[in-house]
Parts: structure tokens; sequence; C-alpha cells
């Protein structure tokens, strides 16, 4: 096929050999299968900002933390050398989740570079060497919904463990393999401890997950696992040891009425996300 421009520079580095093919185009980025050497890979090119249509990205990147001052200034003030670097900011915190959940243990797919704006990572596949299919493709048992759920919560917990919150955590965001649950998708992760919106992020992450998996397992939709992590967590009791039950009660106190309310208003922009993304996947395929 003809090497798309983005991908050109690579190509003439020799980063990539051969692009295979087109493996999809979202709201973010274009992922395309390529060969580097013996091997296949992917490589996932970011979207501009002016076209990507990530909705309240600001939400995300407040906290992230930029160590050149002159840097900072100029994302600050918007200048267009600001705006360059705002950009490459949101690429390599991708990156540099990617590194973090490896190392503590969370299944993501193996990340090989970020070069001018592209990610070159690996291209997680099934018995045939397909595509791995994504979680809202797949169908499965009741049983298999329990573990694959109580798995998706291990590395929810060692996110969390690693000081990260995945913020856009949901069944289009899993890919599914011979050894269960990849996480995937990461550019928007927010710092636990710096976000100030990490924990309803955290608290929405968990609810997409169990409310998926709820549809072949309905016991799984009593389970508080979020509720659980974050109390955890803030007592700094997390760890990657820690054996999670799902189990959580609230503290004894008067009701916060307000909280109920925008938990609600939370609960129905998600679920309208939710619909407008299942359209969007419907559209790619």
């Amino acid at each position: 096929m003809k090497i798309p421009k983005r991908l050109q520079p690579l190509v003439e580095d020799g980063l990539i050999d051969e692009v295979i093919r087109p493996l999809m185009s979202g709201k973010e980025a274009a992922v395309f299968v390529v060969r580097c050497g013996s091997e296949i890979r992917c490589a996932k090119v970011y979207k501009e900002a002016a076209k990507r249509s990530f909705k309240q990205a600001v939400l995300y990147q407040e906290g992230r933390k930029v160590r050149n001052s002159r840097r900072a200034r100029a994302m600050e003030k918007g200048s267009k050398f600001g705006r360059d670097q705002q950009e490459s900011a949101w690429q390599n915190a991708e990156v540099d989740a990617l590194y973090r959940l490896a190392a503590i243990g969370a299944r993501v797919p193996t990340p090989y570079g970020c070069f001018d704006g592209v990610l070159l990572m690996e291209l997680v596949t099934d018995d045939d060497g397909d595509v791995a299919p994504r979680l809202n493709d797949v169908s499965m048992s009741a049983d298999q919904a329990r573990e694959d759920h109580a798995t998706v919560m291990e590395y929810v917990k060692l996110m969390l463990c690693a000081g990260l919150v995945h913020g856009d955590l949901s069944e289009f965001n899993v890919l599914v393999d011979a050894y269960g649950p990849v996480i995937i998708d990461l550019p928007q992760a927010v710092d636990a401890a710096a976000n100030n919106n990490a924990r309803k992020m955290l608290d929405r992450d968990v609810r997409n997950m169990t409310e998926y998996y709820g549809q072949y397992a309905p016991d799984l939709l009593e389970t508080r696992y979020a509720a659980e992590m974050w109390s955890l967590y803030e007592e700094g009791k997390l760890t990657p040891e820690t054996e999670l039950t799902g189990h959580f009660d609230d503290p004894e106190g008067d009701a916060d009425v307000d909280s109920v309310v925008a938990e609600i208003r939370a609960v129905l922009a998600e679920e309208a996300a939710r619909q407008e993304r299942l359209r969007d996947a419907e559209e790619e395929d």
C-alpha cells in the first residue's frame, strides 16, 4: 500500500520496513499494521489537536507535570510552540503509561517508542495471528465474565498503584487474546494524586467494565471495587499485593444529596457517551 505521509519518516529512518495495511481510524488516531524487521507491529498515528475530538481533554491534562519551565509557560500561553509541546505531552503520556503499567504487571501492548507523533507498539493477536478482537465484539459465559472482570479489576488496581487512572476505560478500549483482556488507549491517563477528577474517572472506568461483564454475570453489578480501591489508596494501604473483595461499606453519616444527584448526572452522561462510542465503532466496522 502507499505509505502514509506521517509514516514516511519512520520508513526512511529504518524504524518501519513495510506498511502492511490500515487497522482502524478513530477520533484520536489512525492505526496501521507494519513490519519492523521480522516482527509485525502496529503504528498509532496521533491526529493533530485541531482534528482530534477527544472531549474535555483539559480535564485529563490537569496535574500533568512539565519539567522544563519554558515549555510549561508556553503551554499556559497557548503559543504555537506551547501547542506543539502540549501535543507532545499528550502523546508521551501514553508511552509513559504503557511502560509503567507493563513494569507493574498490567497487560498492555508492549511499547517500542514514540517518534514524531507515531507510537510503535505490539500488535495484540489471537491464536490464528489475526488482530485480537475488542471486548465489545466478544460474548462469553457467566463464569468467563467473572474471571475476566476480576482480571480487569486487578489491572485497574495495578494502574492505581502506579499512580494512574485510565480515564476512558470501556469495552471499546480492551482487547481479548488467548490469555485474556489487554488494556489499550492510554493517552488520556491521569495522575491519580494530582488530578481532581481522578476519583470520578476511576468510578466511571470501573462502572463501565462492571456493567459490560454484568450482562453475562448480573451478580457483578452488586460489587463496589472502585470505592474499595480508592479508600485503600487514600489510606496508603493499596499495594500490588492487595486482594480485592469488591465489597465496601459507606461510612455512617448524613446522605450527601448533591453528590448523589451529581453521580446520577454523570451516569446519564456516560451512557450517552457510550452510545456514541458504539455508533462510532459500528461506523468503523
